[in-house]
């Protein structure tokens, strides 16, 4: 089966020919496939907002293409309009472009510009709705009478009702505390789970993306630096550094406890931390 996205020697000049001028993407190439948890980090400036608004029509690129199942998504209007339904983008702090009066107009919006009929939008409403953890009753509610928590999985519902076979979130737990956070990241999972979705996130956690994400792709200075499985990418924890980034906690505490000769494993999840000590208990009984 194909890749539901390919990114081809993608480039982005800001300000091209005046002295502003800044590179934002270099030849950037990539493939994703249907139903992938795709995460992107990389320090602030590396080029991970610009990569992503190029995803969905939102940017042009300057050079190179962006191919959604094979098909160049500035192919023509039609086919860029049509790509920005399918997939479907979630800015940071997306609870700033609530507008409507109710909850139910607000994630109605999208569904109603791609023309569908009110029982549909319905169903979309509320199973978007679902999804995120919202009520019938909140439905009704303003937006505005909600928690900050609230309105994020309103602006999340808005996105998700217009049923996108591709998600993707700019650091959308951003401002959360970690309850909330958890309750986003399950809202997410369990729309992928429900539809299938393949599901692109920017994040600055290391934790999340370690233990959620099955790929990430590494930004580093308009570049794409790394793109691999996570046990891959955080193998190369010094380069990471270097660049600025962080990595999980857990790697870090058991990076230190080989320096001081401990015989672990590289772990990047908590699951994979309680293996590796488990192991270590048992090792040392024997």
């Amino acid at each position: 089966m194909a890749p539901i996205l390919q990114v081809k020697e993608l480039t982005h000049v800001y300000s091209e020919g005046t002295p502003f001028e800044h590179t934002a993407l270099r030849n950037i190439s990539f493939s994703v496939e249907r139903g992938e948890f795709v995460g992107i980090i990389g320090h602030t400036g590396s080029g991970k907002s610009t990569l992503i608004q190029h995803l969905n029509g939102l940017l042009k690129p300057t050079s190179g293409q962006v191919l959604l199942d094979g098909r160049d998504i500035w192919e023509s209007k039609a086919v860029t309009r049509q790509s920005r339904f399918r997939v479907g983008l979630v800015f940071q702090y997306p609870e700033y472009q609530l507008f409507e009066e109710t909850v139910f107009k607000d994630i109605a919006f999208g569904p109603r510009n791609m023309g569908l009929q009110d029982e549909e939008i319905r169903r979309r409403v509320e199973e978007a709705a679902d999804f995120v953890g919202l009520t019938k009753k909140q439905l009704d509610a303003s937006p505005f009478d909600l928690s900050g928590g609230q309105k994020r999985r309103v602006a999340i519902a808005g996105v998700i009702a217009m049923e996108p076979e591709v998600l993707i979130l700019d650091e959308p737990t951003a401002g959360l505390d970690p309850a909330g956070r958890e309750e986003i990241l399950g809202n997410i999972l369990a729309y992928r789970r429900g539809k299938n979705a393949t599901i692109m996130m920017v994040s600055h956690s290391m934790g999340d993306v370690a233990r959620l994400a099955n790929r990430l792709l590494v930004m580093n200075g308009s570049n794409l630096a790394m793109d691999g499985a996570p046990q891959e990418v955080f193998a190369h924890s010094q380069e990471l550094l270097e660049m600025g980034l962080d990595i999980p906690v857990v790697t870090r505490i058991f990076l230190h406890l080989r320096r001081l000769g401990l015989d672990v494993p590289q772990v990047y999840t908590m699951e994979q931390a309680a293996d590796a000590l488990e192991e270590v208990r048992r090792n040392r009984q024997c």
